[in-house]
């Protein structure tokens, strides 16, 4: 089996396994323990693994909030900043292509009384920076824009939207969950970012919320109240093991994101390439714009996505998100892109990651080619 579902998951990285098993027995004590060494080693750990997550996203260690994940951290950000400042305003601005979590936090908050405007793309599912000025306004309190697309690979324009948020004084969350260790990010460009382990060779389970707390200090309504962990803003005991795999994840990430991203990309662009020229009818989405070096997001034209589930089984892979692919319906993002219900349903989602060899590539082309005939397409030569 070739694993090519990487934006879905990724597995646990062998090194990073290995520095957060300790955790789980020798250094098993709670990091809120201030009396004895076994909490001292935990705080230790915890300490250290903020510091690495912090240099990946080129901010201060105490901007970092440790999470149970992505979903976590966005909605911490979006419902916290919306509590928060509600005394500023109770409109959010978000985009159509946003994934399902921030969506639905939008959709929550406007059950409860706030106005929340969807903002269009266009084909490419890149948002105007024009259309969004134009959608702020002086009591706006929050605007969400994640930084790479999970389905498409797109990735936004983060410093020139920041950059227009910061001037009409309106607070910018992005998720990054997809764009961390695979393209360079930074807290400079946003209010707020929201990461996941399992996106980037840590487990499932936790992840990191960065808050800026310097011109803006950007406060917080607490979702999860406890003990008042996390300077007080997400109470819970921390998971030290799943913390310190995710700190040793972005410090591998970090020190090799160059070579590794022109790596994949070029493997990317090799598939890409391949399908392209072999296969008719082929579509790639966003492919004239910036994208993930991983991601690869194509329909061909008259056969559904699911088709291609069934006849190219030595390949995983994604007819769309994985955390919506329960749903029968099309993929919200492929359908504000433009596509219709037809064109929505024949795209998939093959999605590269470290692993990920030259061979593996070479023999998806081929699965690909033999699906093609079994399904009564005629593969160019």
């Amino acid at each position: 089996m070739i694993y090519l579902d990487h934006n879905a998951t990724t597995p646990v990285e062998a090194t990073v396994l290995e520095t957060m098993l300790p955790y789980f027995h020798t250094h098993f004590g709670n990091a809120g323990s201030s009396l004895h060494p076994y909490g001292w080693a935990a705080a230790e750990a915890v300490k250290h693994a903020r510091t690495q997550v912090a240099a990946l996203l080129l901010v201060q260690p105490e901007e970092v909030l440790f999470t149970s994940g992505a979903t976590e951290s966005v909605n911490l950000a979006i419902k916290g900043v919306a509590t928060a400042y509600q005394h500023k305003g109770r409109h959010l601005v978000t985009v159509q292509t946003e994934h399902k979590a921030v969506l639905e936090a939008h959709t929550q908050l406007a059950q409860h009384g706030w106005e929340v405007s969807y903002l269009p793309t266009d084909a490419n599912g890149i948002l105007s920076p024009t259309v969004f000025a134009h959608a702020l306004r002086p009591e706006t309190v929050l605007a969400s824009v994640m930084w790479a697309n999970n389905e498409t690979g797109v990735l936004q324009d983060l410093p020139t939207l920041y950059q227009i948020a910061r001037e009409r004084g309106v607070l910018l969350f992005s998720d990054a969950t997809q764009a961390a260790g695979k393209i360079p990010i930074s807290g400079h460009h946003a209010d707020l970012l929201a990461i996941s382990g399992h996106k980037m060779y840590a487990p499932k389970g936790v992840g990191a919320l960065y808050v800026r707390r310097r011109n803006p200090r950007v406060t917080l309504w607490p979702q999860i109240i406890g003990g008042g962990q996390e300077r007080g803003m997400r109470g819970g005991t921390l998971n030290t093991p799943g913390i310190v795999a995710l700190g040793k994840a972005a410090q591998i990430a970090r020190d090799s994101l160059q070579t590794t991203s022109e790596r994949i990309q070029s493997l990317r662009d090799l598939l890409q390439s391949r399908l392209v020229e072999q296969l008719p009818a082929v579509t790639v989405h966003g492919a004239t714009v910036a994208r993930l070096p991983n991601t690869l997001s194509l329909r061909v034209s008259g056969i559904l996505a699911s088709e291609w589930v069934k006849q190219v089984r030595q390949v995983a892979f994604s007819t769309g998100s994985a955390c919506a692919t329960a749903q029968t319906k099309p993929s919200h993002v492929l359908t504000a892109l433009g596509l219709d219900h037809n064109s929505a349903l024949e795209t998939i989602r093959i999605s590269l990651g470290s692993p990920t060899t030259l061979w593996e590539i070479e023999q998806t082309v081929s699965h690909f080619i033999t699906a093609a005939q079994k399904l009564g397409l005629k593969p160019h030569t």
